[in-house]
């Protein structure tokens, strides 16, 4: 019976592990239909590199959050004026690693997250605008 107990957690796990494997994939929105999402208010984009490369540049549409605060943890009324529920939170970081481990965090928010496989020196050769600080 105990076999059957530890075989079944196991089971559990992997499947709750594979769930999670599928959020955290890299979205499959075009690059287009993202900013049209942007651009209509119907998502944000999270720029989840530190505060030092944030400092060397990013982008105008991009508000910050570090990925070392969010596994400090952010409270629910920081992360509503950042990514209000209902909407699309696209993140990105300098090559994406750090966009899947901050998914990881986020979609258990209930929100709809998305990494982008587009770092950001990326999404500044498609078009997107650096801000002047």
């Amino acid at each position: 019976m105990r076999n059957g107990v530890i075989y079944g957690l196991v089971g559990f796990s992997l499947v709750v592990w594979g769930a999670s494997l599928q959020a955290i994939e890299p979205t499959k929105d075009s690059m287009q239909m993202m900013k049209q999402n942007l651009t209509a208010g119907r998502a944000v984009l999270i720029d989840v590199r530190e505060l030092d490369e944030w400092n060397d540049g990013h982008l105008v549409a991009a508000a910050h959050l570090p990925l070392s605060r969010i596994e400090r943890g952010v409270s629910a009324e920081q992360l509503a004026k950042i990514a209000p529920v209902g909407r699309i939170v696209y993140l990105h970081c300098a090559f994406g690693s750090r966009s899947v481990t901050a998914a990881k965090y986020l979609s258990k928010t209930g929100r709809d997250v998305r990494t982008l496989k587009q770092g950001y020196d990326d999404l500044l050769g498609a078009g997107f605008r650096q801000a002047t600080n």
